[in-house]
């Protein structure tokens, strides 16, 4: 019998090569995603068209025997249990994993790839495969892998009719990008939102705000590698964008959704949780100073307030930030991830990592952290089977 340590608030799949060409009606196959060589290096490489959108190998390094640049070149060099789901339950039995909350690559953490091309009826056609492709994934054991909506946002009544057609089958998330503006839409706190607003509610799904979610050509991660290396600039870019998710976090505090939607709730994934303190403390000093409860008397509470009713944060590399922000975030706010298979997920590691960051916490603090939180959030079974002590 396994004994569970943690459930993982974000995983990776990485994608099999038909997920989007075995979906989708023949007027779309030779458009949607598909996997061919990259003549550069001989990698297996997603294209959308002419455009690249992902290496396969860079989804699926756990268990590399190189380090980056280097990667596996194709799915038979990369990790089974990164795109088949049956080796996925038996890597997650092996760490102690009881259930992971999915996301995906290819089309972006945002679903903002699938815009390539400027052809919305075929970018609502990959988001719905996708999903379609998560049911396929998952079934192996749909109580222990967690499914997160894929959103067509740049059409907010697409959004909501595809939630709604997901939610009959059994997803338990929404992924959403925190940063719609970059992408040529209204801010969050715009009431355009509203209609996605009220059905994450209505549905009782967590909205999940994925770092790299937002337009990434500002990491200029070409230019930078030119200048100071690949492993500098991957290194900046990488952590660039947790920072991203701290603006994102300050727009949605600021946004008025969290005032005028009590019960929803947002989750700010793969962005660990160090920096979020200051970023509290400083919303909480500004609203103060700048008079902001008289000039938007939505709010009935401080920022701070609202993170601790609305939001959570997960954490995987961190080993000091959870013991020093735990009383200034909440202790109900904080989950627990892997990232795998990614170049810097918990694979071999994980109850290591689990340990040295949480092992001097009393036990209902870590069942909270590694357990409790996301399964009430995600609605997930817990097993019979834990430890946390």
């Amino acid at each position: 019998m396994t004994n569970y340590i943690c459930i993982d608030a974000d995983a990776h799949i990485t994608e099999p090569s038909d997920t989007w060409t075995s979906r989708v009606a023949a007027r779309f196959k030779d458009r949607v995603p598909q996997v061919r060589t990259d003549p550069a290096n001989g990698a297996a490489t997603w294209y959308m068209g002419d455009s690249k959108l992902a290496t396969v190998g860079l989804t699926a390094m756990a268990g590399f025997a190189g380090e980056l640049p280097a990667f596996p070149l194709n799915y038979e060099d990369a990790i089974t249990s990164s795109y088949d789901s049956a080796e996925r339950l038996k890597f997650m039995d092996e760490a102690g994993i009881w259930a992971q909350v999915l996301y995906g690559n290819v089309g972006g953490f945002g679903a903002q790839q699938f815009l390539t091309g400027d052809d919305r009826d075929l970018a609502n056609e990959c988001v719905r495969a996708y999903n379609d492709f998560l049911v396929d994934w998952t079934s192996v054991d749909p109580r222990r892998f967690v499914k997160s909506v894929a959103v067509p946002f740049w059409d907010v009544d697409e959004t909501v009719k595809e939630i709604k057609r997901c939610v009959d089958l059994g997803f338990r998330g929404i992924t959403f990008t925190g940063a719609p503006h970059e992408f040529g839409f209204p801010f969050i706190g715009d009431r355009y939102w509203d209609p996605l607003w009220e059905i994450a509610v209505e549905a009782d799904l967590p909205i999940n705000f994925h770092i790299g979610s937002g337009d990434l050509s500002s990491l200029n991660f070409e230019e930078r590698c030119k200048v100071d290396g690949f492993a500098s600039a991957w290194a900046r870019g990488s952590a660039d964008c947790f920072l991203m998710n701290a603006f994102q976090l300050n727009d949605l505090l600021f946004s008025g959704v969290l005032a005028r939607h009590p019960k929803i709730k947002f989750v700010s994934v793969e962005s660990g949780i160090g920096w979020i303190p200051f970023v509290l403390e400083a919303a909480d000093h500004q609203f103060a100073v700048n008079d902001v409860a008289k000039n938007r008397p939505e709010f009935t509470m401080r920022p701070s307030d609202y993170f601790r009713q609305n939001v959570y944060a997960c954490y995987w590399f961190e080993k000091d930030a959870p013991g020093q922000v735990i009383d200034t975030i909440g202790e109900n706010n904080i989950l627990f991830e892997t990232d795998f298979p990614h170049p810097t997920c918990l694979y071999d590691n994980v109850a290591e990592a689990i340990d040295t960051a949480l092992g001097s916490f009393d036990p209902v603090r870590k069942r909270k952290i590694l357990f409790e939180n996301a399964a009430d959030l995600y609605k997930i079974e817990m097993p019979a089977d834990l430890v946390t002590a």
